[in-house]
């Protein structure tokens, strides 16, 4: 998601629905934000490999956790949130087959998000799109960042609202409700190096 761009009106969804697939930008509030250029080679890969380890657990109908019962998707999908907001997160998951039945779109907050930075997007990543899955009622929004190689996980409290995130560096280890089977770190899903300290750590408990 990038810089807002000045617009002459306040959009709508039907708005976004009308102009050509080439146009990249989603539909905040009423405010475009563009999402041009394309996704990096690494964003790609980030996404690609969250999408495999969470498929493992994700509705089988037989796991512990509520995405048994839920849908994996990658973007671009369009995720409909308001009558003025539209957008395109890098990957979700969502409960409940009411938001999937109108078959073009989903209709209502997913239970989680996936979010990889870009240095284009990461202020609105971490400012709009944070206030934005508050508000609507994500579960779960995981921010990745593959330039400061951590992770940031916002679980949603029972008021509502979310707390101080959870910061993952490349050994700590990430647990999902949408998924409490999986238990892992970012430094064996994203191939991602070890500290120094860490690796030296390690070789001494050998």
């Amino acid at each position: 998601m990038g810089h807002a761009q000045p617009q002459p009106r306040h959009h709508i969804v039907a708005d976004y629905l009308g102009w050509p697939a080439e146009v990249r930008c989603e539909p905040i509030h009423g405010v475009v934000y563009d999402m041009s250029p394309a996704p990096g080679i690494e964003h790609q890969v980030l996404v690609g490999k969250l999408h495999l380890a969470l498929a493992y657990f994700i509705g089988r109908g037989g796991g512990t956790g509520p995405g048994s019962e839920c849908t994996l998707l990658l973007s671009p999908v369009d995720v409909v949130l308001s009558e003025d907001t539209v957008v395109q997160p890098d990957l979700i998951v969502v409960c409940g087959p009411a938001k999937l039945a109108h078959g073009m779109n989903v209709q209502g907050a997913p239970y989680f998000v996936l979010e990889v930075l870009s240095p284009a997007t990461a202020a609105e990543d971490k400012r709009e799109k944070h206030a934005l899955y508050e508000s609507t009622g994500v579960c779960e929004y995981l921010i990745v960042d593959p330039i400061g190689r951590c992770a940031e996980l916002h679980t949603l409290g029972a008021d509502g609202r979310y707390p101080a995130a959870v910061v993952l560096a490349a050994e700590d280890t990430l647990r999902l409700a949408i998924a409490p089977e999986l238990s892992s770190t970012p430094h064996k899903l994203f191939d991602w190096p070890l500290p120094q300290a860490v690796r030296q750590d390690l070789a001494h408990d050998r």
